[in-house]
């Protein structure tokens, strides 16, 4: 680091001193979810503010696992989230391949018109969506609810980036060894996506486990409730009991926090790396 850029240690307290208060606000509201969870609601809407409380309990677990179905909803999401993650994951990479190493007609053309379905909202599209997937009979089923988010543009173009990035020798030595293109992808290119598709799989898991809107037209029967809708059907009893749904709440965060935390590695490096060529 060059004279001119070192950091006083001033300045870097400074500069610590900001990212901490960032960190803290950010880091607030949940933890505020996670002490209200053993709290009473009394203590909930007390005047003290304390973050730590004076006598925990563990009754809102019990009651919020025991009186709702926790463990139904939370399995319909896990299959739903984790089902739809790995399609997008599959999906994104075969239909970016042909965009990063191929050469066709119309090639860039479609690849912008891929793009531009980002710019249309999701709102726009569900319902033709629902009709479709009522005309299949599929309403209340785990095909309804994951079908018709198999496929995502963002996907396609995070994999289409990074495998630009990759050096194609990689690929002429795998066809000189007799590997065909499948072979070359599966074999060859796949195995050196890690970071490309941790990041897509944070991205896709994460919007999918917080989706609330698409289960709630698809869901009919409490059976094929997500944890979304469980917690929406407990915001609305005529008496809300505070705690228990700060419990479901906070066991409704645990997931997505460790695929953040397992992939956080790679999800950075594929961030850095996905951009690097267009």
């Amino acid at each position: 680091m060059s004279a001119d850029t070192r950091r006083t240690p001033a300045e870097s307290a400074i500069l610590y001193a900001a990212l901490l208060a960032c960190a803290a606000i950010t880091l607030m509201p949940y933890a505020w979810m996670v002490s209200s969870s053993f709290k009473t609601n009394i203590a909930i809407f007390s005047a003290q503010v304390d973050l730590i409380p004076d006598e925990p309990i563990i009754d809102n677990y019990i009651e919020a696992v025991t009186r709702h179905p926790v463990g139904r909803a939370l399995a319909n999401s896990l299959i739903m989230a984790g089902v739809e993650t790995l399609a997008v994951v599959v999906t994104s990479i075969l239909t970016a391949y042909p965009f990063a190493r191929l050469r066709f007609p119309g090639r860039d053309i479609l690849f912008l018109a891929i793009l531009g379905t980002m710019m249309i909202p999701s709102q726009v599209t569900m319902i033709p969506a629902f009709i479709l997937i009522k005309w299949l009979g599929w309403i209340d089923t785990y095909q309804g609810l994951i079908v018709p988010r198999i496929m995502t543009p963002l996907g396609i173009f995070l994999m289409r980036q990074f495998l630009q990035t990759l050096p194609r020798e990689l690929e002429e030595a795998a066809r000189i060894d007799g590997c065909s293109r499948m072979q070359t992808l599966l074999r060859v290119l796949v195995p050196l996506t890690g970071p490309a598709v941790a990041t897509l799989a944070i991205f896709t898991f994460t919007a999918s486990w917080n989706e609330f809107f698409w289960p709630l037209l698809v869901v009919q029967s409490t059976e094929m409730w997500t944890l979304q809708i469980l917690i929406a059907s407990m915001k609305q009893a005529e008496v809300v009991d505070w705690g228990v749904v700060m419990a479901v709440v906070t066991m409704s965060v645990l997931p997505t926090t460790a695929i953040y935390v397992l992939l956080q590695r790679y999800f950075v490096k594929g961030i850095a790396m996905s951009g690097l060529k267009g």
